[in-house]
């Protein structure tokens, strides 16, 4: 009985070690983690353009002469601020201008023979008169009555005739003088002059009809800046005009500009089957620097649907499959299940689930971080 109770106590004593041994030395060290402390804040609900936006102008004219000919006047530079209606560019205009002046003294020559031809019509016209009044005293016959009526029909028609060439030779001064305003480009609109691609002393050619030929001026109205951002199909029941943006542009990264949506196109583009899209339209608030932006630029838009202040979020980035997050209770992980509300790229909205103060664990990609690790909290991490 000794001997068993001897051996009885030995093998509790290794047990008893081999606890100790698996509580100390080979103990499972506790996983180092990130957390993120909860709190309350804002959330909004937002939807993003599928591609890359664009800046545009809704006033753009690119410009080139109807006529050919040589350039004599280019009184702008590139980048030069103009005025509606000023000259941008004027080609030689001899030709044109003495092709007026022919017509002008063509018009001058018609005029002339209209009033010869009249005149000779209203003296037919009197001299049909009086042999009227002669042919009813019988002095003259029934036969050269008829000779003075044929030569006042006559006369009037040649007077008709005279004053329709009269008009037909001051049309074609009209058009004379269409033809030599082509030779003169004019601003359509105020705005910056874009594009210059041609100089001074240089031949421009029109574009023949069905081939289109480069502009050679590019007029722009800073003032009608905008964004033209295409959304996803499944948005377009989502955005609406006058909802509130935010606009991020290539050239100024880390900022944002906010906007609203200006337009909603009424029908979905359907180019590529497989990416349909609606396109919006937003105008941002600062004027000023949108009139400063570089037509196609790229740029994206961020529509504001709708917004929760003062809820408790979690970061988007910490959301597990289904809706949970790992929170750190006690040194343990704990898994727990949320209500989730509105919800961005940045923060969700929370309705139950944690509370302002938890600690949410946001290294979900190390090793050993799962629901009843033991972990221990990386200093400085508890910032939101």
């Amino acid at each position: 009985m000794r001997k068993w109770l001897i051996r009885l106590a030995v093998l509790v004593a290794l047990v008893l070690v081999g606890v100790a041994l698996k509580l100390t030395v080979f103990a499972a060290k506790p996983v180092a983690v990130t957390v993120v402390k909860i709190e309350k804040g804002r959330v909004e609900a937002t939807v993003t353009n599928s591609k890359a936006g664009t800046v545009k102008a809704r006033e753009r004219a690119k410009l080139a002469p109807e006529v050919g000919g040589r350039v004599v006047a280019l009184p702008h530079n590139k980048g030069d601020r103009v005025k509606a209606g000023e000259v941008l560019l004027k080609i030689d205009d001899t030709a044109a201008q003495a092709q007026l002046t022919l017509a002008q003294r063509g018009a001058d020559a018609a005029r002339a023979a209209g009033d010869r031809a009249c005149l000779t019509s209203d003296q037919s016209a009197r001299d049909l008169q009086r042999n009227q009044g002669l042919r009813e005293q019988g002095i003259i016959s029934s036969a050269m009555l008829e000779q003075f009526e044929s030569a006042s029909s006559t006369a009037l028609a040649t007077c008709v005739a005279a004053r329709a060439d009269a008009r037909r030779a001051d049309a074609g001064v009209e058009a004379a003088r269409v033809e030599l305003l082509k030779t003169t480009l004019k601003a359509p609109f105020d705005g910056v002059l874009a594009e210059v691609s041609v100089h001074l002393g240089e031949w421009t050619t029109p574009s023949p009809p069905g081939i289109p030929m480069p502009a050679v001026l590019d007029v722009i109205n800073t003032t009608s800046i905008y964004i033209s951002a295409p959304m996803d199909e499944v948005d377009s029941h989502r955005v609406q005009t006058g909802q509130r943006t935010r606009v991020t542009i290539d050239p100024f990264p880390k900022q944002n500009f906010p906007g609203r949506i200006a337009r909603v196109a009424p029908y979905v583009l359907d180019v590529e089957a497989q990416n349909r899209t609606v396109e919006i339209e937003v105008e941002l608030d600062d004027s000023t620097f949108a009139s400063s932006l570089l037509p196609g630029t790229s740029a994206d838009v961020e529509a504001i649907l709708d917004t929760r202040e003062d809820v408790v979020r979690v970061p988007t980035a910490t959301l597990l499959e289904g809706g949970a997050v790992l929170v750190v209770d006690k040194g343990l992980l704990v898994k727990r299940k949320l209500d989730l509300g509105v919800r961005n790229w940045n923060f969700t909205e929370v309705k139950q689930g944690v509370a302002a103060g938890d600690l949410v664990v946001t290294s979900l990609d190390r090793t050993g971080v799962a629901p009843g690790a033991k972990v221990v909290v990386e200093e400085g991490s508890e910032k939101p």
